[in-house]
């Protein structure tokens, strides 16, 4: 699962852990870009994804997905889908190559409904594996007020969250 896609793009793994590094989702997606935000990675109807040792299963809508710089999330947008805007509370991405990244999976996701609804989820996962997993006070910290900067920049549009996706997911959609 790397190398390039069947059209000759160069493929990007992109792997989350559970803290400390237990293996959770994988995917294999397109580089697109990238802008002032970050990489943009793309994945067309039928991207295989999987969650730790399941099997993987193919994705039924396109997306999009944003590797921030130096941020504690990653995103992924959708088009038609009631998930608009889906953002994962991570550690920072690290790329050990060009055809790989991964990140902590920190249980915090963020997400804007289609309807422009903005919420927290897994708030009860995260405290109880901050517990149960040991999460340094200072990744707890940071998580937590990732979150809560999140929400405000979703609810206010906030770049990347203003449809700076768009023309991303053009790329894919087609």
């Amino acid at each position: 699962m790397s190398g390039q896609t069947s059209h000759g793009v160069p493929a990007v793994i992109v792997q989350y852990y559970k803290y400390p590094r237990h293996r959770h989702w994988r995917h294999e997606m397109v580089r697109l870009g990238e802008d002032e935000h970050g990489v943009w990675l793309g994945a067309p109807v039928g991207t295989r994804i999987q969650k730790g040792d399941e099997p993987s299963k193919a994705w039924d809508t396109p997306f999009v997905q944003l590797i921030a710089r130096d941020r504690w999330w990653t995103a992924i947008f959708n088009h038609g889908h009631r998930v608009e805007t889906y953002v994962d509370v991570t550690t920072v991405a690290s790329w050990p190559s060009e055809d790989r990244v991964e990140m902590v999976d920190l249980d915090l996701d963020v997400i804007r409904l289609e309807d422009g609804t903005v919420y927290i989820d897994d708030e009860d996962e995260f405290e109880e594996h901050r517990i149960s997993l040991a999460y340094p006070p200072r990744m707890a910290d940071t998580a937590r007020s990732t979150a809560a900067r999140l929400v405000l920049d979703l609810e206010r549009g906030t770049a990347p969250f203003d449809g700076s996706a768009d023309r991303w997911l053009q790329l894919v959609a087609t």
